[in-house]
């Protein structure tokens, strides 16, 4: 028995039948995860179709993860959950408490039916590459987080225009594709100067800046606001050999280096708000409680992540800039 079953006079897109086809002998237990499919070629001479006919409907079902293409060997059936109606790569730099409200945020506003395979490249470049080239052409959307890596518009252009969105950082090379991202530079200038009477209770601030992983907007904008307001300022990239000192006022982008200044001023035997400061970025419930509350400069993660499912079930082409504010406290 065929597989596969077309109607001359059915009104239906002969790809939309092979899909139809494909579908029911996995809903009847014909065709079971793992079995192999027709050919290409085999179902174009049975059924007289032209082989991008099949091919289409081949390619939508891989998308949506029904199926798969093993090299040399054909098509093979991926699952069984034919209710899956899109599939979308997610690449992220890295997971932390901010990145998982995000991930939750887009997967609870998408709806139904729609799966997401969640990827790390951990600011490696080579990861990067290896990810999206291993995955071209088995997803219905990409969405990437480039972060501050270099030459990422070379590996992304290998993936269809209409199906990438860039996330949280863009670059000018990648302004052709729709995103929603941060405004670093503008966002830590802003934060800052809302924060200005409280820093400068400070003798000087200190940013903590890894330029392999934070974005250089935040240096740049960080820079502006100590020129512009005349404050004694420094930038170190790592907190190893420092120790902390009355009247700073350090500005700490990731929660690893946030706990170590703060075990270590409790060492130092300091008073948090009083001798000295902390300003975060991104906010998480932990900072709202930590040390009687830790002063964040934050975008709004989940609405970054609800915003991002809208524009892909919308198909928007569009660059939004999220949201972004000072959330004071007492840390300063």
């Amino acid at each position: 028995m065929s597989i596969v079953s077309i109607k001359d006079n059915s009104g239906k897109p002969k790809y939309k039948q092979i899909i139809a086809s494909i579908e029911e002998a996995i809903v009847s237990g014909a065709l079971k995860k793992g079995d192999k499919l027709p050919s290409l070629n085999s179902i174009k001479l049975r059924h007289k179709v032209s082989r991008d006919t099949v091919f289409t409907a081949f390619n939508e079902l891989r998308n949506r993860g029904i199926i798969q293409s093993v090299a040399g060997k054909g098509f093979y059936v991926a699952s069984e959950d034919i209710m899956v109606n899109q599939k979308i790569f997610l690449l992220f730099d890295e997971l932390n408490s901010f990145k998982e409200d995000l991930y939750n945020s887009f997967l609870a506003h998408l709806g139904d039916h729609i799966q997401v395979d969640i990827f790390f490249h951990h600011f490696n470049s080579s990861i990067f590459s290896k990810l999206i080239y291993d995955n071209i052409g088995d997803y219905s959307y990409y969405v990437i987080m480039p972060a501050n890596l270099e030459n990422t518009d070379k590996v992304i252009d290998k993936l269809p225009d209409d199906k990438v969105y860039i996330l949280d950082q863009t670059h000018n090379e990648l302004s052709k594709y729709p995103a929603i991202y941060q405004n670093f530079e503008k966002d830590i200038h802003s934060g800052l100067n809302d924060a200005l009477k409280h820093i400068q209770n400070y003798e000087r601030i200190i940013l903590l800046f890894d330029k392999s992983k934070q974005p250089e907007g935040i240096l740049t904008g960080f820079k502006i606001f100590c020129k512009e307001n005349k404050i004694a300022h420094e930038v170190v990239d790592s907190l190893e050999s420092r120790t902390p000192k009355s009247g700073e006022i350090y500005v700490i982008p990731d929660d690893r280096n946030l706990i170590k200044i703060i075990k270590s001023i409790r060492e130092q035997g300091l008073v948090l708000a009083n001798e000295i400061g902390i300003i975060s970025y991104n906010d998480t419930l932990l900072k709202e409680i930590v040390e009687g509350g830790i002063t964040t400069i934050s975008t709004d993660f989940n609405e970054m992540g609800k915003r991002l499912a809208e524009m892909i079930l919308k198909n928007e082409n569009l660059k939004i800039e999220n949201p972004n504010r000072l959330i004071l406290r007492r840390s300063i």
